[in-house]
């Protein structure tokens, strides 16, 4: 019961994750904004992982993972909220002032839920629960484009051209998540040990009761947490210019390429089925971790040439190889950190703010050429590789 209600937090930040996307189109189009400008959206929303990322993993340390799933769904509805008084005014700072909100009830919610999902069985299993919950995530994505595609981009309704639209749709969400808030306060969790205490699964060296001796001397974390920066840049900078590209370079209405990126989101959910079997009964994680990230290399060159039908497939599939990445990053990220798990949790998302600086890098080659700029994302996919390829030569563990 409490995996099933903690999984559903994971649809729940997936959908405010991809209709930010959306809303990244829709400002350029009705206030008159760049291509680049409007990452600024992107800023906001991960941005806001760096400011809350350590302060939410503090606060679960203080209070347990109840009041920190409570702090975050409290944030996440008062933000969407604020985008009654900022459709209201028309401002885009104010927009961003919600989203920022908003995104810290995201990186709360976030830096709770890993890890106990984390502690809600074996660590053996690990990686294949944070992938089942992460599933939903992406059923999330697929929700938000086409509610925002509907709702917010689909031309000739009476809002189409303005913000209400927008202020309506969030005021509903907000109305949502508040509701379960409320059902969650009534959820009894119970006292959860951490399964990360001890390492007893096939990525452990050794079998160790001690705590380590400094969190950065952990050297499969440190990479982790710079692997799951860049993963996360790919993943802003890809997700900020999908509509533009379905727009600009394939001739799509707003409304389709919308559709369409809904449909890159189901990729992904179907990555993740494919990734958690292959993870079960094939490959390491951090094998097909860096198998993924080679492919998407392949993917983004593609997608670069402008080839048409043939590149646009190839954005595509960009999510079904991305599917794995962030879960598996953070659950080998976190593998036999002992009590320094939350903190280790809050420093691994705080690499969420990748996504928010990245999208200015490709706004400016977008405002251009939106094509040219999927090769950027190369050079994030290079460094998942070398952390998935190098990952067994990091993972020693500093003990007392």
């Amino acid at each position: 019961m409490i995996l099933l209600f903690v999984t559903l937090l994971f649809l729940l930040w997936g959908i405010a994750m991809s209709l930010g996307d959306t809303l990244n189109k829709h400002f350029q189009n009705v206030l008159h904004i760049s291509k680049s400008k409007s990452a600024y959206v992107q800023l906001s929303l991960f941005g806001a992982y760096a400011v809350m990322g350590i302060p939410a993993g503090l606060f679960m340390r203080r209070f347990g993972y109840k009041w920190g799933v409570l702090l975050g769904l409290c944030l996440y509805s008062v933000g969407a909220f604020l985008f009654v008084p900022a459709s209201n005014s028309g401002s885009f700072g104010f927009f961003r002032f919600a989203l920022f909100v908003l995104a810290c009830g995201l990186a709360t919610l976030e830096t709770v839920a890993h890890p106990f999902v984390a502690a809600l069985g074996d660590q053996r299993t690990s990686d294949q629960r944070i992938n089942f919950s992460q599933f939903f995530n992406g059923l999330g994505g697929i929700i938000g484009p086409v509610v925002g595609g509907f709702f917010i981009l689909k031309a000739g309704q009476t809002h189409s051209n303005d913000l209400i639209a927008v202020r309506n749709l969030y005021f509903v969400i907000g109305t949502t998540i508040a509701v379960v808030a409320v059902l969650f306060s009534f959820v009894k969790v119970p006292a959860l040990s951490d399964p990360h205490l001890v390492a007893v699964d096939s990525y452990a060296v050794g079998f160790t009761e001690h705590i380590p001796k400094k969190l950065f001397h952990q050297k499969h974390f440190v990479f982790a947490a710079i692997a799951q920066l860049f993963n996360v840049a790919a993943q802003g900078g890809t997700w900020a210019y999908f509509i533009n590209y379905g727009h600009d370079i394939m001739g799509l209405s707003s409304e389709k390429a919308g559709y369409f990126f809904g449909l890159s989101m189901l990729m992904m959910v179907l990555g993740r089925l494919v990734g958690t079997l292959l993870m079960r009964y094939v490959l390491a994680p951090n094998k097909l971790l860096w198998i993924f990230a080679v492919c998407n290399i392949v993917m983004c060159l593609i997608v670069a040439q402008n080839w048409g039908p043939v590149s646009f497939i190839a954005l595509i599939m960009i999510n079904f190889f991305f599917s794995i990445m962030f879960p598996t990053i953070f659950s080998l990220g976190l593998k036999d950190l002992g009590k320094s798990t939350e903190q280790a949790s809050s420093f691994i998302v705080m690499g969420v703010v990748g996504g928010g600086l990245f999208p200015f890098l490709m706004g400016w080659v977008a405002d251009h050429n939106v094509a040219t700029a999927y090769y950027l994302p190369i050079i994030c996919y290079i460094v998942i590789f070398l952390f998935g390829f190098m990952y067994p030569r990091l993972k020693r563990i500093v003990i007392n």
